[in-house]
């Protein structure tokens, strides 16, 4: 039933949504490369739907590494340049190493649409529309994305460990970490429901099980603390939806109502002005729905490098 609502939604989305979202850079269009390499789109989705089929995880890892991109410079696939010389990788920032993964899926992905259309696919466009399968391969929104971002030739480790909002602060810095990114409280609370997947590190969660605070469920976090001890098993993994950690719905809403968000940055988000949307999405996964692929449009389209700025590099992790 779960999936036949997201499918519904999906095709509302696909066909109404981008009639409601302003466009916040004019030089990006849905039909970039409809002369100059129309099968892109199919390509990428296909590679995508392999990789997730492989490993359903995959599909939370795309995810956030399309939001790590984004917050960093924009939507310019920074975040998968390699360490060079002269190139301070994002990769080793600390949100990042040991923790972002995909980006071999990503390279694959591109490696497919450079044999079809060499030099034209962007690697920041092959991210975005990565992130947008990978929500639908396991029962998520789809939405139009709007391509022609092209490359950047740098990145900034420094910048990832500024801009990347740590999963350890309080909820007015989480909300000001992403209005400067021009997210407004319900595009965060929503882009924050991509945790209905994947799993968070023992290192990141033990404060808050073992904390005894009166937002924490004591049975769940008797039960976290069975693998995350209160010395050593840092890398160890939890769920951060409890119920549906591989499919898309919003039981990680219904898991923060009942005080079992994992992360101190989940459970924060039922206090204060975003109470009311975390209670709202619980009951209605077809809002939820609806405002994360919006917000994911937004996401996508931060300070994108359009025309003739940044490049196209034929392999992601390096300058061509």
């Amino acid at each position: 039933m779960k999936s036949f609502i997201f499918s519904l939604i999906s095709i509302t989305i696909l066909f109404v949504i981008t009639n409601n979202i302003p466009v916040s850079e004019a030089q990006l269009s849905t039909t970039f490369y409809d002369s100059r390499c129309p099968n892109a789109a199919t390509i990428i989705r296909n590679s995508i739907r392999r990789a997730v089929s492989r490993e359903r995880r995959m599909a939370a890892s795309l995810i956030r590494l399309h939001f790590h991109d984004c917050f960093v410079q924009g939507c310019d696939a920074s975040i998968l340049l390699d360490e060079t010389p002269s190139i301070q990788s994002e990769k080793t920032a600390f949100p990042n190493i040991n923790s972002a993964r995909g980006y071999e899926v990503i390279e694959a992905a591109k490696a497919e649409v450079e044999r079809a259309c060499p030099g034209v696919v962007s690697c920041a466009d092959v991210l975005t529309l990565a992130a947008r399968d990978a929500s639908v391969a396991v029962g998520g929104p789809s939405w139009s994305v709007r391509l022609g971002r092209r490359d950047s030739t740098t990145a900034s480790r420094s910048q990832a460990n500024i801009d990347l909002p740590s999963p350890f602060v309080g909820l007015d810095a989480l909300i000001s970490a992403f209005d400067i990114k021009g997210l407004n409280a319900r595009d965060m609370v929503a882009l924050s429901g991509a945790h209905t997947l994947g799993q968070a590190q023992c290192f990141l969660f033990r404060g808050r099980i073992y904390s005894n605070g009166t937002d924490i469920d004591a049975n769940f976090a008797k039960e976290k603390r069975r693998r995350c001890p209160q010395t050593g098993g840092d890398s160890n993994l939890a769920a951060l939806d409890l119920v549906t950690p591989n499919s898309f719905d919003n039981n990680y809403y219904r898991n923060i109502v009942q005080r079992k968000g994992l992360l101190q940055t989940d459970q924060i988000l039922l206090s204060g002005s975003t109470s009311a949307i975390v209670t709202d999405y619980s009951r209605n996964p077809r809002t939820f729905a609806a405002d994360f692929a919006r917000a994911m449009i937004k996401m996508s389209e931060i300070q994108p490098l359009v025309g003739q700025a940044g490049i196209i590099r034929r392999v992601c992790s390096a300058i061509n």
